[in-house]
């Protein structure tokens, strides 16, 4: 029976292992951006820390092996446990040691968690286990642990749960696994009363911060947001944040700021006018992003539109400003429309499924801070888009600053003309953003940007528009390579670029 319970042991310590992993490179993917170099530096570091533990377990002496085991899952929950809960307070309130902290962690919890399995299989040979026997077993076990997290954590636990929940409740699984091993073998080990103690001193305090990690991630989203939080939830794909403070409401997705209300106009006038005053023809949309339905809400004034397609990823995300009323104010109930389709499907999923065509294509992606993201700015992504599109039809593009990311601006330029589509670029003065850009293409059309609008406009006008298709002398066109999908040069771009501002 003993037997068994360490092998059980060895599936619940390798699940909790994986799990601390997991959640550090989705915290620092989520808060740092590039999540390959997030999950590929850490995934190094939890394997190089691990074979530093399996390398000091051997100086833990035979007949304190089960000792030393109940002292290390108590040190791995209470570390990994608290992990996600001190990364976030940390990036919020003092973002300077963030990643200091964060590999620091992680080599903590990999070097303990490389000692748990040696130990384990030490007590069991000292319980006359077969060699053969005991590595299969303990193998078996762990790489067992480790399937069952691999699919929870991102279909269950990141989702329903949260990382900082998630975090507490592999601790709370880690010290569980410490106090069954100190009942079962209480007559083997030293300072039984003691360590029983500490085990429940640590499994309260982890109960307590699963308990109260909603308040924890809300005083945490205070400090990095500033403005009173009125609308936040986890989805299977992003953290949603809404923010409001006096009559300005902001929507934040993974921490990066996408809309102020005070100022989104003149985003969504510049994204959508210059393409549809240009087409009086056109009856259908194609909005491909947008889930606030800002865009959509200034496509839906024109009166000949007939159909509008909205293909965005994240239902809570169309959700939230279809059912709240403070967000369908913002974008006047657009979401309700009877010309709107709501389609919740990854963009280029969906386009290489469908074979609708379309007069326009409005791009209004978040930033291409991700692979995941920059392959919606892909030479096969774009030539996806142009497949649905009207020859004589445009399709924009939000394509970052030109001032501040003019590499990743002029990447995103030269990939749509690698598709063979004629560009327009331009941009627009954004307050919350700085200078903002945009990219017009076309498959055959002649564009000439509007002189006058047949709306009423609170930023568009002749002048302003004019001004819009004109570089200035500090953010002149470069040459760069198109955005292919095996090397995402893109990203790289962006990164780097953006490294040079934020401080």
């Amino acid at each position: 029976m003993n037997k068994k319970i360490l092998i059980l042991s060895v599936f619940v310590v390798a699940s909790c292992g994986l799990a601390y992993e997991l959640i550090a490179g989705a915290m620092s993917s989520y808060l740092l951006g590039d999540s390959i170099l997030q999950f590929s530096t850490i995934i190094g570091c939890y394997l190089f820390a691990m074979g530093v533990g399996a390398h000091f377990s051997k100086y833990v002496h035979d007949d304190d092996v089960l000792s030393r085991f109940v002292d290390i899952e108590l040190a791995v929950g209470l570390i990994g446990g608290l992990s996600a809960a001190i990364l976030f307070m940390t990036f919020s309130w003092m973002a300077a040691p963030f990643r200091t902290l964060l590999y620091v962690m992680v080599f903590l919890i990999g070097a303990l968690v490389g000692m748990e399995v040696p130990l384990v299989m030490r007590a069991l040979n000292s319980r006359q286990t077969e060699f053969s026997e005991l590595v299969s077993r303990v193998l078996t076990f762990d790489y067992l642990g480790a399937l069952a997290v691999s699919l929870l954590f991102p279909l269950v636990l990141s989702p329903y749960l949260g990382l900082v929940r998630t975090g507490f409740l592999f601790g709370m699984l880690n010290v569980g696994v410490g106090l069954w091993t100190i009942w079962v073998f209480r007559t083997e080990l030293k300072n039984l009363t003691g360590r029983f103690l500490r085990a429940c001193a640590v499994m309260l305090l982890l109960i307590a911060g699963f308990a109260l990690s909603d308040r924890m991630v809300a005083w945490g989203e205070h400090g990095l947001f500033g403005d009173e939080i009125v609308y936040s939830t986890t989805t299977p794909y992003q953290r949603l944040v809404i923010t409001r403070w006096k009559d300005d409401t902001r929507l934040y997705i993974n921490g990066n700021l996408q809309f102020s209300s005070r100022d989104e106009y003149r985003y969504h006038e510049a994204l959508v006018h210059p393409v549809l005053e240009a087409l009086p023809w056109a009856r259908r949309v194609l909005v491909l992003g947008g889930g606030d339905g800002l865009a959509l809400r200034e496509i839906l004034r024109y009166p000949q539109i007939e159909h509008v397609t909205v293909v965005d990823l994240d239902p809570a995300m169309t959700a939230a400003f279809t059912t709240r009323p403070e967000l369908a104010k913002l974008n006047h109930g657009s979401f309700s429309d009877k010309r709107v389709t709501v389609v919740n499907a990854d963009a280029a999923v969906w386009l290489r499924n469908n074979g609708d065509m379309y007069d326009a294509a409005i791009v209004d992606f978040p930033d291409p801070s991700s692979f995941a993201l920059g392959k919606l700015y892909s030479v096969p992504f774009y030539d996806l888009v142009k497949k649905h599109l009207a020859a004589k039809g445009l399709m924009v593009v939000q394509s970052t600053s030109p001032f501040f990311a003019p590499h990743a601006y002029w990447t995103i330029n030269a990939t749509l003309r690698e598709v063979g589509m004629r560009t327009w670029p331009y941009h627009a003065y954004v307050p919350s953003f700085g200078e903002w850009g945009f990219i017009l293409a076309s498959p055959q059309l002649d564009y000439v940007p509007p002189t006058t609008y047949r709306l009423p406009m609170r930023y568009l006008n002749a002048d302003t528009t004019r001004e819009m298709f004109i570089f200035p002398p500090d953010m002149q066109p470069l040459p760069m390579a198109p955005n292919r999908l095996n090397t995402q040069s893109l990203v790289h771009e962006f990164e780097q670029d953006w490294r040079q501002v934020i401080r």
